[in-house]
């Protein structure tokens, strides 16, 4: 299998419309357009009943300390943990793309709705869910796709892997309202093939 996109190529930067955050001279970043990016793929094995679609960024701060901080870092060498940006199952095993701004054109407040979305696809909550808990402009359930806003004082260029997956059942065994730990480990012994796609991001100006 193999997984690309018109956007950006594998090991090269995401550009900002893909991102929930994007640059600014005031304030160190602003809102983006928030867009999914569009891929497409091929070699998905002719016995696959269904596709799974996971993005994460493997490289979110461990500790917030000092995330987003005037006058302090996030050192590069700080450990480490996963942050899961899009969670989509059931996608039909005929389909060979996603368009641009299928799955989101816009920043949603309080988070779009989900599981279910089009063409009997479900999506699961990501991880901003949880970052907004606190918000109460913003908590919510975070369905579907929301992009890359790394903190601006990282030290380390955050890597943003999609990943699809070739199973060998038509609906994906996970139920409700799921997240990427959960989806994960409904994925065991599922899997026929996969293909991965890699961008990156920074929103410090050390590192553009």
């Amino acid at each position: 299998m193999q997984l690309t996109s018109p956007a950006f190529a594998d090991g090269q930067p995401i550009p900002p419309q893909y991102a929930f955050c994007k640059p600014s001279a005031v304030g160190h970043v602003t809102l983006s357009q928030n867009l999914n990016p569009p891929l497409s793929w091929s070699g998905v094995p002719q016995e696959a009943q269904s596709l799974v679609l996971i993005c994460h960024d493997p490289d979110v701060p461990s500790r917030a300390d000092d995330v987003n901080l005037d006058g302090h870092s996030v050192p590069a060498d700080l450990p480490r943990v996963d942050f899961y940006h899009w969670l989509l199952v059931d996608i039909p095993a005929t389909r060979t793309k996603i368009d641009e701004k299928e799955f989101s054109h816009e920043i949603t407040p309080r988070g779009k709705p989900g599981p279910d979305c089009s063409d009997g696809m479900r999506q699961g909550v990501n991880d901003y869910t949880a970052w907004f808990a606190g918000d109460q402009d913003m908590a919510g359930q975070y369905f579907g796709y929301d992009g890359p806003c790394p903190p601006w004082n990282d030290s380390l260029l955050h890597r943003y892997i999609f990943t699809l997956y070739a199973l060998d059942v038509a609906r994906c065994p996970v139920e409700g309202v799921f997240n990427g730990a959960q989806l994960r480990a409904a994925l065991a012994g599922h899997v026929l093939a996969q293909a991965s796609l890699t961008g990156t991001y920074t929103l410090n100006p050390a590192l553009r």
